[in-house]
């Protein structure tokens, strides 16, 4: 509410200077002084506070108004330095020895008390002159010098008046306030208790009442359960979840309070063991995948959980346990998935290198003879012979054959020229 009535500022309530929180159905002061330490004024009136209380942090304070509210007493403002203005209209102030504690203050120069019981006492202008002589104004009404010359001459004989009026009037306030109280509880515990709302209303603003604090809370709570019994039914609406933070970075989010298990360990994949209620029908579960989150929907509530790596959607796989119910999804990083394809290849090429270095091998060297089988193992072949030029005298082997015989009943046909 106080960062609402601060809107003309952003809503920043520390360096805020002035607010008015009239009107708001305020029964306590709080808070105040500790959000909006730099307040010089503050409008307080038309509420039901009934104490002066949490102000003494307010340094800077000039203008208080506390007018329309339940207040008897004058307290707690003898540190509010600054304060200029104080406005106390229509309040129940009946101590009026009270404005004794104002003392302090000598900043003050404007002080309001019009319509409270104190202001019936004999000689209250001239007591209240006496007391508080850095007043310029009372009620509005501007003091002469003359004034408070003679209130201040005459201030011990008026104040032993005065505390002889208030002590009458303490007591007739404590006889009311007991008569009133048991009154009210009477009224709304048999009276009111089985009545139509429209005929107690009716009944309740007929009557007539006395002018107290009690009252006043009275007639609030009428206000409230007619206002109440006259707005429509509404539903309680969901709050919607939020799944997403503005930059997109998904939330963690456990709306079933489930327990689950969430393993890292693996190098290559994410593996999440959600505890699935047994004997839950797998048609309630939906499992939805992403790169960089995953989220299980159980009968409409969400598990959402945030992946520290990107995973492959494609290859993630869902399997639930027939024993315990158990849903383990797995989740193949694509980081992992690239290393390992990275390792295979450079696997497979040092396996191609060893091979070819083993081919190579066997083709040079004393191994040579694995697959030619030339002579014996001692033999060494001279290559430089091989040929005419280099050895004249040299037949290869391949060319020497030996001349075939014909068989026994070989004919010669003398038709066939010979072969040249």
């Amino acid at each position: 509410m106080v960062r609402k009535k601060a809107e003309h500022h952003d809503r920043l309530l520390a360096p805020l200077e002035e607010i008015s929180l009239h009107q708001e159905n305020i029964e306590k002061i709080e808070f105040i002084q500790n959000w909006c330490p730099k307040l010089r004024i503050l409008l307080l009136q038309s509420n039901l506070i009934a104490k002066i209380e949490n102000l003494n942090k307010l340094k800077h304070l000039q203008y208080l108004n506390l007018a329309l509210n339940n207040i008897e007493v004058i307290e707690n403002l003898d540190r509010c330095e600054s304060l200029t203005k104080l406005d106390l209209t229509l309040n129940f102030i009946g101590k009026i020895v009270s404005i004794e504690s104002l003392v302090g203050n000598y900043n003050l120069q404007n002080l309001y008390l019009t319509g409270n019981p104190c202001t019936d006492f004999d000689n209250y202008r001239d007591f209240v002159i006496g007391t508080l002589p850095q007043l310029a104004t009372l009620d509005g009404v501007e003091i002469d010098r003359s004034n408070r010359i003679m209130a201040l001459q005459n201030l011990p004989i008026i104040r032993s008046d005065i505390l002889f009026e208030q002590q009458n009037y303490l007591c007739q306030r404590q006889k009311q306030k007991t008569r009133l109280q048991n009154d009210i509880t009477n009224k709304w515990e048999n009276e009111y208790k089985d009545m139509d709302p429209e005929e107690r209303n009716k009944k309740f603003w007929a009557e007539k009442c006395e002018h107290a604090p009690e009252v006043r809370y009275e007639i609030e709570h009428m206000r409230q359960l007619k206002l109440k019994s006259e707005e429509p039914e509404k539903k309680e609406e969901k709050r919607p979840i939020k799944l997403f933070a503005p930059d997109g970075r998904p939330f963690n989010i456990n709306q079933a309070k489930i327990k689950f298990m969430f393993s890292d360990a693996e190098p290559d994949k994410f593996i999440l063991d959600l505890a699935v209620y047994k004997h839950l029908d797998s048609s309630l579960l939906d499992i939805d995948v992403q790169t960089n989150y995953v989220r299980v929907t159980l009968k409409g509530k969400i598990f959402q959980l945030h992946l520290p790596e990107e995973v492959e959607t494609t290859n993630a796989v869902a399997e639930r346990s027939q024993t315990t119910g158990h849903l383990v999804v797995t989740m193949p990083k694509v980081n992992g998935t690239i290393k390992s394809k990275m390792a295979l290849k450079s696997n497979s090429k040092t396996q191609i290198d060893q091979r070819c270095k083993e081919n190579q091998t066997a083709i040079t060297g004393q191994s040579k003879r694995e697959f030619l089988e030339i002579g014996p193992a001692e033999d060494v072949l001279d290559f430089t012979k091989i040929t005419k030029k280099s050895n004249p005298s040299y037949i290869d082997p391949r060319f020497t054959l030996d001349e075939k015989k014909p068989s026994h009943n070989f004919v010669d046909d003398p038709e066939v020229p010979p072969l040249v």
